[in-house]
């Protein structure tokens, strides 16, 4: 008997191994630098991981927990959570939470969350949400969940503990700097509805302010429509808020960010190993708002996508930076549809701004540095929304108060175009 056992193992192995070497082989015709130039031969690991499933699979103490779906799926999880924290393996319930996510509606809690510092840690909660309705904190570190460390999980099994039915409730610990202070926080899941443009209006003398929450596919429409409104109503600056935006879609950063730049002027580029990852993303788009002085506020939440929109107007003297140093999330992840539905969430590339700084590990500096607590923020946030969104006082916002006094000073130093001289150019 274990010498049939022995006989179907090698069988397997032989296999699996006369596979990989077609797969290897063809892989090596459009590779530059051959494996064994690199010492690394892959035919002898390729033989090594095979033995260990059929090992396992033999010898595992509970065979309801060997089949091959279940070792496979769990080597590719640890290999790709071996590369960076970002690039992951997504079986098919997280691969269609992930696209649920980018279209703007999702369940959950209302954070998003990464890992830093080999911890994991909430990047922003989003408003309006449970997760921000229960206090939590740009930066803080999520150590328990429903009781269980979080000590080296990946995000894949973050979002998927995090996330359940509406109406259903989790228990998060929570460490929070300064101070290594522990909370615990029990939250009630709902159905989270992203509503990514918010509060536009006319403060004072003709400046306008928008908040934008997330970067996805409705982001850019929304924000056309608020400006037109806001121009037609005599707007002569604008304050764009970007605090505790944690991004989204490159696709929509491009959008957005092409509203405020010359035809033609670099947004963003991507440099990767292969040279389809290496791109430059320019402004192409018809509606244009030109005319006018900005400002971007942007805090240690402002991540990735929002991180692209700030830097592209920075680096061409486009808008005033105000605030704080931002998150520093600036890889491309390439999402790899599989036949089972699953999928590969894999780093190809970094982010460069216009003028190739990067982005990744190193964030944005602003232009003016004011500081503004994560607590202070969010109360000033509940405060408005409490208010209907009518509540704006710049007297506890201390970041928006000098963005304000930043672009008086523009609009009384400079000629900045009058309303009228500018009003039919952001026209499609």
């Amino acid at each position: 008997m274990l010498a049939n056992r022995l006989g179907r193992s090698a069988g397997w192995i032989i296999v699996a191994i006369l596979l990989a070497a077609n797969w290897v082989v063809g892989a090596r015709l459009y590779s530059q630098e051959p494996a064994e130039a690199r010492g690394d031969d892959p035919y002898q690991h390729i033989a090594l991981f095979t033995r260990v499933i059929e090992q396992i699979r033999e010898n595992y103490v509970d065979p309801s927990r060997v089949s091959y779906k279940d070792l496979v799926h769990g080597a590719l999880k640890g290999m790709l959570q071996s590369l960076d924290p970002h690039s992951q393996f997504l079986d098919a319930d997280m691969y269609k939470d992930m696209k649920d996510e980018t279209s703007g509606q999702f369940g959950g809690l209302g954070i998003q969350i990464g890992i830093r510092d080999g911890g994991l840690t909430i990047i922003a909660p989003m408003e309006d949400t449970p997760g921000f309705r229960a206090g939590l904190l740009a930066g803080d570190r999520i150590v328990e969940i429903d009781g269980q460390s979080t000590e080296g999980v990946t995000l894949p099994e973050a979002v998927k503990k995090l996330r359940g039915a509406p109406g259903t409730r989790v228990k998060l610990r929570i460490l929070r700097q300064p101070g290594n202070a522990f909370v615990d926080v029990d939250i009630e899941r709902a159905n989270i509805e992203v509503a990514t443009v918010k509060d536009a209006r006319l403060l004072e003398d003709g400046i306008g302010y928008v908040r934008v929450t997330q970067f996805s596919e409705p982001t850019a429409d929304a924000l056309q429509k608020e400006l037109d409104r806001l121009r037609g109503e005599g707007m002569r600056a604008l304050v764009v808020d970007l605090r505790n935006n944690p991004g989204g879609l490159l696709s929509s950063a491009i959008d957005v960010t092409q509203k405020f730049l010359e035809r033609n002027q670099v947004i963003v580029s991507t440099q990767g190993r292969q040279a389809q990852q290496n791109k430059v993303y320019r402004a192409r788009g018809r509606a244009r708002y030109e005319g006018f002085p900005m400002v971007v506020l942007v805090n240690a939440g402002t991540a990735s996508a929002s991180e692209i929109f700030a830097g592209a107007l920075q680096d061409h003297r486009r808008a005033v930076l105000i605030g704080e140093k931002t998150f520093g999330k600036g890889s491309v992840q390439s999402v790899l549809p599989a036949d089972d539905g699953s999928a590969i969430r894999l780093t190809t590339a970094k982010y460069y701004t216009p003028s190739e700084k990067v982005i990744h590990e190193r964030g944005i500096e602003p232009d003016i540095v004011v500081p503004l607590s994560p607590e202070e923020l969010r109360d000033l946030l509940n405060q408005r929304a409490q208010s209907g969104g009518t509540a704006l006082d710049l007297s506890r916002d201390v970041q928006l108060q000098r963005a304000v006094d930043v672009l008086k000073g523009i609009l009384k130093f400079t000629r900045a175009a009058p309303p009228e001289q500018y009003a039919g150019r952001g026209a499609p």
